[in-house]
């Protein structure tokens, strides 16, 4: 040390040598707890070689707030990492000795043994790790939200009507068993012109008036209000919760909390609630399942219908799978008779609902010879001004924006920016043709091929759409429902609504007439469920129609697709896909994985897993910038296949090898 003037501070020196000449302090004995001395920790490492509980000490003073379910801070290589405390026991297989617990971050117990078996079962089954799946169930902590109290719901009083299923067959069977505490399992076909929020509702009120717990997946916000607002009108407030992200950390936290502790019986959300600690868990419901919503864009990627169905499985509780199309996953559950189906008779759908092709007769070709290739043939505003005459009319069409692409309007050559190559299109009406990716002004385009100077757009987004109806019909107002700019519902007056698929507003009292445009767009995309997909787009529109109501196709009146819609029969269509998948080895009938990665890494990828019997290997094929191979098996060999990827995962991570990306049941498949 020195003193101001910076010479050998005396003093200091002395002090120095005293220090360490004086032995070091002998470390207190570790006091451990008397009973339970052990934690089993999940700790949050995504390194699939170490995806296992891992046994620390608990001491003395952590024993009465080490309890199962609560987030921990524990040592691992060096770092203080976070986990979850499994469960405790009396002794370790460890023979060395234990690192102790180094903090107990709260002694709320907020993954029950329930919601942890599920989150095991779920990294089995899509090949990942748990800690990536917990990140998925449980919400971070809100330390103020978690010191306040949860106060309990009034007493449960709401008795279920079965009479609002009478017209389903099935339907008041389903309210019965449910209210009798048993545990049918059930594949709904909403009708046309039915609210499907009320009828859900009731469902859930059946499951909890026998003291069970309910819990209910929806695709995204706007169904959560839907169903919030009739499980509101049927329940007392806090006897139900809403668990979205949108909802912010603390009143996503506080309804969390509300269902971990007890406090509250039924659960709604969107995909992540699949998840939710529901106590005495009766009933699993999911609204429209075929929604590309439900799968999780973050590893491991599950699907919320998957999880609710492993979570039904583990639980032995009831399941309702809802929806007014179909999937092909729902209708093998009804093949395999593991579901029962609940619909409504072929002779009150065709009483509540009219679907045609526009130019499906020779009567109306021969009437209008152009609308079989027209964007608007004379059966669409022949449609549109029946519509009017009694209310709403929805249109709905495939793009949002206004002319999304364009062309020659002589040789049809599509137009590309001259100085990056990209699309071009026009914004708004009166706007120049600019490159849709660089924003460059293309004013005075002019065709490689041919020469001419003029556009045309083949592809018209609801923008223009809404342009060419209101100066097709000036006097009526028009409203548009896409992008960020979707329309919760409309009023039962005259309009023209134009929508893109997912954005429909709801009609108080339904529309007059469903217009579908540009239907080949939907069937065009390069994916396994393109046809599936648009009859589900095209079903959710035309069941909004009113009782009675007219809806309208423009399109191939002969695609499967359109003459299921006509039919009003998904689950035909649904059937004969799954037969064709069959044949093609595809699921659901198989199981299918991707493996995405450099080619050299995949390669390698490639040579150290250790497939089941029967499984094939297709590829490698381009994926962006990667490569891609895919694996199949028989649905039998499902979870053998599973396991040897996490095994294959392990091994990688064990050895630092690059990262490969598993998908198994991936929901699109190109």
């Amino acid at each position: 040390m020195t003193d101001p003037q910076g010479e050998l501070s005396l003093p200091g020196i002395a002090r120095a040598e005293a220090r360490r000449a004086k032995p070091p302090a002998e470390k207190k004995p570790l006091v451990l707890a008397e009973q339970d001395p052990v934690a089993q920790v999940l700790v949050d490492l995504p390194l699939a070689h170490l995806d296992r509980p891992f046994d620390y000490a608990v001491p003395a003073t952590m024993a009465e707030t080490a309890v199962p379910g609560a987030r921990v801070k524990v040592r691992f290589a060096g770092q203080d990492v976070d986990g979850f405390l499994i469960s405790r026991t009396v002794a370790s297989e460890h023979p060395g000795r234990l690192q102790p617990l180094r903090r107990v971050v709260s002694a709320e117990p907020v993954l029950t043994p329930e919601v942890a078996e599920l989150v095991g079962e779920v990294a089995a089954r899509y090949a990942g790790t748990r800690s990536d799946v917990l990140r998925l169930a449980v919400p971070g902590r809100h330390a103020t939200t978690e010191k306040k109290a949860t106060p309990s719901p009034p007493p449960w009083t709401a008795v279920a009507d079965p009479a609002r299923w009478s017209s389903y067959e099935g339907g008041a069977g389903l309210l019965e068993s449910l209210t009798r505490g048993e545990t049918p399992r059930a594949v709904w076909s909403a009708g046309p012109g039915d609210d499907w929020a009320p009828l859900l509702a009731e469902a859930v009120v059946a499951t909890a008036s026998s003291g069970r717990g309910a819990l209910v997946c929806v695709p995204d916000y706007r169904d959560v209000e839907r169903l919030d607002t009739a499980l509101s009108a049927r329940l007392e407030p806090g006897q139900h919760v809403v668990l979205t992200a949108d909802a912010g950390p603390a009143q996503r936290y506080a309804a969390f909390l509300a269902l971990s502790r007890g406090r509250a019986r039924v659960a709604l959300g969107t995909r992540a609630a699949a998840f939710a600690p529901v106590a005495d868990l009766g009933l699993v419901a999911l609204w429209d399942d075929g929604d590309d919503l439900f799968a999780e864009p973050r590893a491991p990627y599950p699907h919320a219908r998957e999880v609710l169905l492993l979570r039904a499985r583990l639980a032995g509780t009831a399941v309702l799978l809802g929806s007014h199309a179909r999937s092909v996953e729902a209708e093998y559950l009804l093949r395999s008779g593991w579901a029962h189906e609940v619909a409504l008779p072929r002779e009150e759908l065709r009483r509540r609902v009219t679907v045609k092709v526009a130019g499906d007769s020779d009567f109306q070709v021969a009437r209008d010879p152009a609308g079989r290739g027209a964007r608007l043939p004379a059966d669409a505003f022949e449609a549109i001004k029946a519509g009017l005459e009694q209310g709403p009319v929805l249109i709905q069409t495939p793009r949002a924006g206004y002319a999304l692409r364009l062309a020659c309007d002589r040789c049809r050559t599509p137009a590309d920016c001259q100085v990056c190559h990209g699309p071009l299109r026009v914004v708004g009406a009166g706007a120049a043709p600019a490159c849709a990716w660089c924003g460059t002004s293309a004013a005075g385009w002019t065709c490689p091929v041919c020469g001419g100077h003029g556009l045309r757009a083949p592809v018209l987004g609801d923008l223009r759409t809404a342009e060419e109806l209101g100066r097709a019909f000036p006097s009526v107002p028009v409203r548009t429902s896409s992008g960020d700019r979707v329309l919760s519902d409309v009023p039962d007056k005259p309009a023209l609504v134009v929508s893109t698929p997912g954005a429909e507003p709801v009609a108080e009292r339904g529309y007059a007439a469903v217009l579908l445009l540009d239907t080949w767009l939907l069937l065009a995309r390069s994916d396994l469920r393109a046809a599936e997909e648009a009859l589900r787009r095209w079903s959710n529109a035309a069941a909004l129609v009113a009782p009675g109501g007219r809806v309208l196709a423009v399109g191939d009146p002969a695609h499967p697709a359109l003459q299921a819609l006509v039919r009003w029969d998904a689950g035909g269509f649904a059937d004969r896909e799954i037969t064709e998948r069959q044949q093609a080895h595809l699921p659901p009938s198989s199981r299918v994985a991707t493996l995405t990665a450099p080619a050299e890494v995949l390669d390698a990828a490639r040579a150290a897993l250790e497939l089941p019997a029967g499984a094939e290997v297709l590829g490698p094929v381009p994926a962006e910038d990667e490569q891609r191979l895919v694996v199949r098996v028989p649905r039998a060999a499902g979870a053998d296949l599973s396991a040897a990827l996490q095994a294959m995962q392990a091994r990688r991570s064990a050895r630092k090898e690059p990262h490969v990306r598993v998908q198994v049941d991936p929901h699109d498949l190109g």
